[in-house]
């Protein structure tokens, strides 16, 4: 054992410290084996004290009180000899000083003498020496205890005595999985209280249920360890501890491993080195948590699950991984196609891509450092899939292969823990040929039998299997597939798996070489290693003699009590030494023989086996018994129960939950269990339920153990911990009133009181605890009396529940009995935080008890972060708040905060309480507020919802924070996990503030403010509730629809289908009829009803009552005088609409529209036309078109009117006709009718007007705009100034084509300002301005100016206004006279010219000049001289201008005899 350590252990840093033992090495309590020298004992010498006798000044070793045997095996432990007397502590060193004197003068003796005699006679006498004073050490040890008790017994005082241990736990060693037991017995009085502890952490039993169980009975106590494993491996202490005093007492528990286990279970080495480098784990101690952990958790086969744990592992490294293993059943799991693993490097992720049963267990999280590990484990439950078939059983599960051979493989199975309701009649197996998907059905009838031999398989093939449950409803899902495994010998397996070559995938299978003429000998051993009523498995040894080739079998029968033997494969012989017989007669006694064979013949048969009757040689396990569920948690329930008895093969145990009165049995777990207890999860909190168990194996299940006691489903109970914060809240001459806090674990049940204990102190030295109450106190606050003024006292407390009293609480400080005379009243007590949330939370408190001198009037809240130092204290109220309660607003989301409360009166603010517990302002997921709700009956209720219930969870209501006294204004009601508080009649005395604490919770609680106008408004919609009405979108109304009818109508907004309408007219009630038509849509709400016509008569009121259930609703219509008259007028003519509309009809009437180009269209849209339809147009009566067979593309008519004026205004009118009747439509475009046409052409000419300009003449200054189109009947208007201009002869207007202009003749300074000029079109008009100033005006008047000048010029210059010819011919001899106008101013001088050259007046040519306007030019008698060009030129200031005229003289003989 010593030479081959587990690597597993060799991982842990107390290797070569505890897990392991050498010669002369051995395991001490605390000590190392590591040096040369040996401590304690030394087993090797035949006296333990040998070595210390040698030794004259020995060195004083640390005892061991553990015993070992030559194997080194722990085999018990040593109790020494305990010495509390000092003479006889000094007799035995007078006595050890003599031994050691006589054998050091022994070994001088030794040395001189050399007989052996005398050396063995000088041994004798030490030995007779040591055992004398053995002897007489035990009787002194007796009559010294034997004194101490007598002392004991006389001395009152000496009654009362510390713990001691009369029996210590011993260590042990165990393999694991199983379980260990530790166990001793104590003494001492008062009653000590015992806890364990590991490696110095107590153990509580109920934070790891079924693992730890403690039990103390008569003075022995013990912890039991179930199932241990690797982390049990431990140093376990017991503490015991009365007031008299504490000891402790250790043992150590060594958790074994089988060798064969390591391989499969544990993971491989650490490895050192990682892909990036290198991580250096030595001198780091890590700490490894586990956070964020999975839960119970419930799947269903088919499904995805993912169970995953974030790890934080400190300090971190950068590249450090862990080692992360999961297992199942303390299983290692291996990544595969079902179980994917994944590490993030925080986080481990196991997810289970396909559930099935078999992944049902206990789920373990395990990751490993250098410095130790950490586990988690949680179970997962899955359930069976929905059956194809209904009343089909569920599918089996764990499908193996128990034995492998050449012509068949041995299948097992587990049966299901569902069997749909009816038996199960079998199973069958199917095969599939691993690399095809072609699945072969097995047997043809089902077996019962949960193991079944498949043959007629291919040697060397590999094949996976599956099985399938049926019963009278149907066929179960196939189970899930099992690991493939090859058909062959399993000595060849065996070869296969022991190399290391490569798996190709192919099985090859070899024989030897044949040795010709030997025939084989018998076989040997052959044995029925299985017998059922469907087969019989036989086994056995090959001959000693094969003759070097392969042999083979064959097998032969007999029914017993006979000689007839029948071979069983007569065709083929069985090659392995195994064999499955089918078909045997059940209950026939058979005997079974085999011989070999080869090819050199068939040899002798073996021995017969002994009669085997066919038949189930495993019977059924019997049932379970003593079924007892525990309280576990508000969710799950420990049931155990004791084991069938005498079963064999047993597979495990199903279990079955049902809720009491229900008869309806559900799995707690679809995978049998094999130990005798288990964890029932996923049931109902607060139900109650009963359990049964049954066992299985592979004949089937047994039957259904008694129901156990109905138990209900609720957390298991504790005594509470220990109260905290003891504080004084009034001190008087003989009495103090002390206050403490709740402890923060109350132990699943409700504190029922606390006991107070109280000692004095004297001089630093505390004395005994004395009880200052006998009956427990509910409150958390209690006076102490009986105390002595002046004098220092120190108190502790204990809560109690149903569950016991709980250990007490540190002690408090110590604090002086004196009486308080201070003026300021003392702290407040009992600060109490509700409703938290994110930004908000309300803080409750109790006044102080001591009021000082004067009566406290108010209180003042403090606030700092948790945090934050002391200076960060700050208050939230300027002014002192009379209540006990404040609800603190504006806090910062995620921030934990503390507070304290001080109380004020008249002469001033006292001391401050104790602070509060640190909270942080975030809402809970799942919080809920106060909902207000108002009821069909019209209760007005408050109601509240909480989703963490517990049990013992309670719903406390409270008005103000305070219990609510008068119950007769409101009732609570309670179901499940809501409550309500429906108020009786409410009024003004049921004003404020409502309260809901849930207890045994994480504080859930809200409140809800009714004030005064809350009230009032619940009080309305209360009223509403009790008399109800129905709703309506809309009230009772009428339209009308074609061909005239009426449609009375309204629509309801909510109305069910038990909804009955009345329709009444007049107070009578009508009905369905020919005069009115009924219709109610129930679905919509719409009501209605419809007349085909109005009479006279139908003049009245209509009423529509509605009623659903106890609500109603009515609506009325009233319809006479003029407004039925109207009504029936619109009947009439939509009835006369509709028969006009069976011919040519107009869709829309002849109307008109203005084109952008100021152009009047006259159209109108006809419909039901064809191409016999005509159309013609009237103005004034007078046809003026014709639109004849119009088609039926067509729809709109047209005229156009173009340049519209007062000539065009007039009736226009358009007649359709056709064989089906004709339609008419005409337009008045008279009087205002032709004015609005006019109007929207005035509009169209006026926005199309530009802006207005300015412009300058020889005049003045003129402002002008342009329209696309002028109409002499346009009203235009100038202003100037905003006022309309009075035209002048100095102003005026006019157009020019499309210009309008405004003429300013000889513009001042007083015409500058703005100008516009306004179009009139009936309705807003449009106006368009300008601004004449500034430069615009001088620029304007500049241009003027010029302009003027230059006209001025233009008209004064001179100027011939005309008379003169461009030719003249004149006969010789004539006389010639031209005269031409001269105008100018001044006069012009006028010069005549002739061939450019100057022309004088003379008795020929007279030339004159008369009155400054007439210029003549006479030639008394011409000649041909005259003939020329001649010119008048005439000239002033402003200018010259000339004309020229040519003259031509004849002779008239010339001309005659040109003619001839």
């Amino acid at each position: 054992m010593s030479g081959s350590v587990p690597f597993y252990q060799k991982h842990h840093r107390h290797y070569d410290r505890g897990y392991r033992y050498q010669s002369g090495s051995r395991y001490t309590a605390g000590t190392s084996s590591s040096s040369s020298s040996t401590r304690g004992l030394d087993w090797s010498s035949p006296s333990g004290l040998d070595k210390s006798r040698l030794n004259p000044l020995p060195k004083r070793a640390k005892p061991s009180y553990l015993a070992v045997d030559k194997e080194n095996h722990i085999i018990g432990y040593v109790v020494p000899l305990f010495r509390s007397s000092q003479d006889f502590a000094t007799g035995y060193s007078d006595a050890e000083e003599t031994r050691l004197r006589n054998t050091s003068s022994h070994m001088e003796r030794r040395d001189l003498f050399t007989s052996g005699l005398e050396m063995e006679r000088s041994e004798q006498v030490s030995r007779k020496e040591a055992m004398r004073e053995s002897a007489e050490r035990i009787s002194l040890n007796k009559t010294i205890h034997e004194h101490e008790e007598h002392f004991k017994r006389m001395n009152e005082d000496s009654l009362m005595h510390a713990p001691e241990f009369v029996i210590k736990p011993r260590s042990h060693t165990v393999w694991e999985k199983q379980c260990v037991r530790l166990h001793c017995t104590v003494s001492g009085w008062p009653d000590p209280r015992v806890v364990w502890y590991k490696n110095n952490v107590a153990i509580d039993p109920l934070t790891n249920a079924g693992k730890y169980k403690i039990e103390s009975k008569y003075s022995v106590h013990s912890l039991e360890i179930n199932r241990c494993d690797f982390d049990d491996t431990a140093q376990y202490r017991v503490s015991a501890m009365n007031s008299k005093g504490e000891l402790s007492a250790f043992a150590s528990v060594v958790v074994k491993r089988f060798r064969g286990e390591v391989d499969e279970c544990l993971p491989a080495p650490r490895r050192t080195s990682f892909k990036d480098g290198p991580v250096s784990e030595y001198g780091i101690n890590f700490q490894t948590h586990i956070v964020d952990k999975f839960g119970v958790s419930f799947g269903r086969e088919g499904e995805t699950m993912s169970l995953g744990c974030t790890v934080i592992i400190n300090p971190p490294l950068h590249r450090y991984q862990p080692e992360v293993h999961w297992y199942r059943d303390d299983v290692l799991l291996s990544p595969s196609k079902w179980t994917h693993m994944h590490w993030s490097g925080d986080r481990a992720t196991l997810t289970l891509t396909h559930l099935n049963k078999e992944d049902e267990g206990l789920y373990t999280l395990r990751v490993t450092t250098k410095s130790g590990y950490e586990t988690y484990s949680a179970y997962v439950f899955v359930r069976d899939a929905d059956a194809e078939v209904e009343g089909a059983p569920g599918a089996p599960l764990d499908v193996g292969c128990l034995d492998a051979n050449k012509d068949y493989i041995i299948v097992t199975w587990k049966q299901p823990a569902v069997d749909g309701g009816n038996s199960i009649l079998g199973y069958f197996v199917d095969r599939c040929e691993v690399g095809t998907n072609h699945w072969i059905q097995c047997n043809d009838t089902p077996v019962k039998f949960a193991r079944f031999p498949v043959t007629g398989l291919v040697e060397g093939r590999s094949y996976i299997f599956r099985v399938r449950a049926v019963n009278k409803s149907g066929m179960s899902r196939p189970s899930r597939v099992s690991e493939p495994v090859a058909a062959m010998d399993p000595a060849d397996r065996a070869r296969m798996r022991g190399t290391s070559a490569p798996w190709t995938g192919q099985i090859i299978v070899t024989e030897e070489e044949p040795a010709e003429g030997i025939v084989p000998g018998r076989p040997r051993a052959l044995q029925v290693t299985e017998a059922t009523k469907n087969y019989v498995v036989l086994s056995w040894k090959p001959p000693g003699e094969k003759g070097l080739e392969g042999v083979m079998y064959y097998v032969e029968k007999c029914v017993s009590g006979t000689d007839t033997w029948q071979r069983v494969n007569t065709e083929i012989p069985v090659k392995s030494p195994r064999f499955a017989l089918f078909d045997l007669a059940e209950g026939n006694s058979y005997c079974f023989r085999v011989r070999c064979c080869n090819s050199a013949g068939v040899g002798e048969p073996s021995d017969p086996t002994e009669a085997t009757t066919v038949g189930d040689k495993l019977d059924t396990p019997a049932a379970p018994s003593k079924v007892v569920p525990t309280r576990n948690t508000a969710t799950s329930v420990v049931v155990s129960w004791e084991a069938s008895h005498d079963a064999q093969e047993l597979v495990g145990y199903y279990i079955e939950a049902s809720i009491v009165g229900s008869n309806i049995w559900e799995p707690c777990n679809n995978k049998p269990v094999n130990a005798t207890r288990f964890i029932c999860h996923g049931l109902m909190t607060g139900e109650k339920y009963v359990f049964r168990v049954r066992a299985l194996n592979a004949a089937g299940l047994s039957h259904f153990s008694q129901e156990s006691e109905a138990v209900e489903v609720k957390a298991a109970i504790a005594s509470p911990a220990p109260p905290f914060g003891i504080t004084v809240l009034e001190c008087v001459r003989d009495s103090m009133v002390l206050a403490w806090k709740q402890p923060a674990f109350i132990g699943g049940a409700d504190i029922t009181g606390y006991f107070v204990d109280y000692r004095d102190v004297i001089d630093g030295v505390p004395g005994k605890w004395h009880e200052a109450n006998i009956r427990a106190i509910s409150d958390r606050a209690y006076r102490v009396t009986d105390l002595k003024e002046n004098r220092k006292y120190q108190f502790q407390v204990r809560a109690a529940n149903i569950a016991g009293v709980g250990i007490p609480s540190l002690p408090s400080d110590t604090f002086l009995c004196e009486e308080w005379t201070i003026a300021v009243p003392g702290p407040p007590h009992d600060l109490e935080l509700r409703e938290v949330r994110c930004d908000s939370m309300t803080l409750l408190w109790k006044p102080p008890v001591y009021q000082g001198r004067d009566p406290v009037n108010g209180f003042y809240i403090d606030i700092k972060e948790a945090e934050a130092p002391e200076e960060a204290w700050r208050g939230i109220n300027t002014k002192a708040t009379e209540n006990t309660f404040f609800k603190v607003k504006n806090l910062k989301e995620g921030e934990t905060y503390v507070f304290r409360v001080r109380a004020q009166n008249q002469a001033g603010v006292g001391k401050t309480s104790d602070i509060s517990e640190a909270v942080q302002a975030l809402t809970k997921p799942g919080t809920k507020e106060i909902v207000v709700d108002v009821d069909d009956d019209g209760n007005i209720s408050l109601n509240f919802e909480c989703g963490n219930l517990t049990p013992d969870s309670k719903f406390l209501w409270s008005k103000n924070y305070e219990d609510i006294s008068d119950s007769s204004r409101l009732t609570v009601e309670t179901k499940g996990n809501k409550s309500k508080v429906t108020f009786s009649s409410p009024g003004e005395e049921d004003i404020g503030i409502y309260s809901c604490l849930v207890s045994h919770t994480d504080g859930a609680s809200s409140s809800y403010t009714i004030s005064q106008e809350e009230l009032k408004r619940l009080l309305e919609i209360s009223h509403d509730h009790k008399f109800p009405t129905i709703p309506l979108k809309s009230d009772l109304a009428v339209e009308m629809l074609e061909k005239g009818r009426v449609r009375f109508w309204l629509q309801a907004d909510q109305i069910s289908a038990n909804g009955k309408v009345d329709y009444v007219f007049n107070d009578n009630l009508v009905s369905q009829g020919e005069k009115y038509k009924m219709n109610f849509d129930k679905n919509t709400g719409v009501i209605e009803m419809i007349m085909e016509s109005l009479t006279p008569a139908d003049e009245g009121t209509f009423t529509f009552q509605m009623q659903d259930g106890k609500a109603t609703n009515q609506s009325s219509l009233v319809l006479i005088g003029d407004v039925f008259k109207d009504l029936q007028k619109e009947s009439e003519f939509q009835r006369k609409e509709w028969f006009r509309k069976q011919g040519p009809h107009f869709i829309e009437y002849l109307g008109y529209e203005v084109t952008p180009e100021c152009c009047v269209m006259l159209k109108c849209k006809v419909g039901n036309i064809k191409k016999e339809t005509s159309a013609l147009w009237y103005k004034d009566g007078r046809e003026i078109k014709a639109d004849e067979h119009l088609g039926f593309t067509e729809g709109v008519l047209k005229l156009e009117i173009a340049q519209i004026s007062k000539k065009d205004a007039g009736v226009y009118e358009v007649v359709l006709k056709d064989d089906r009747g004709k339609d008419t439509s005409a337009l008045n475009l008279t009087d205002q009718g032709f004015k609005d046409l006019m109007n929207e052409v005035f509009d169209y000419i006026a926005n199309s007007s530009t802006p207005l300009k300015i412009t300058s003449t020889d005049e003045g200054i003129r402002l002008y705009t342009f329209v696309s189109y002028y109409n002499d009947l346009l009203p235009v208007t100038w202003h100037y100034k905003d006022s309309a201009i009075a035209f002048c002869d100095r102003l005026k207007s006019g157009v020019v084509g499309d210009q309008l202009w405004l003429q300013i003749t000889e513009p001042t300074e007083k015409d500058m300002g703005k100008y516009a000029i306004e179009f009139s079109d009936g309705k807003g008009g449009l106006r368009r301005t300008v601004e004449l100033s500034g430069q615009a005006y001088d620029d304007a008047f500049a241009e003027f100016k010029r302009l003027k000048a230059a006209a001025i010029a233009e008209r004064n210059r001179a100027r011939v206004a005309g008379g003169l010819p461009d030719v003249v011919t004149i006969q010789e001899g004539k006389a010639l006279n031209l005269t031409c106008n001269i105008s100018g101013d001044p006069v012009p001088e006028v010069t005549w010219l002739k061939n450019e050259k100057g022309l004088t007046s003379d008795e020929h040519c007279i030339l004159k000049f008369e009155s400054g306007k007439f210029a003549s030019f006479t030639v008394t008698a011409v000649n041909t001289s005259d003939t020329g060009k001649y010119s008048i030129l005439v000239k002033n200031k402003y200018g010259t201008e000339s004309a020229d005229f040519t003259v031509s003289v004849f002779i008239p003989e010339e001309a005659g005899g040109k003619k001839k």
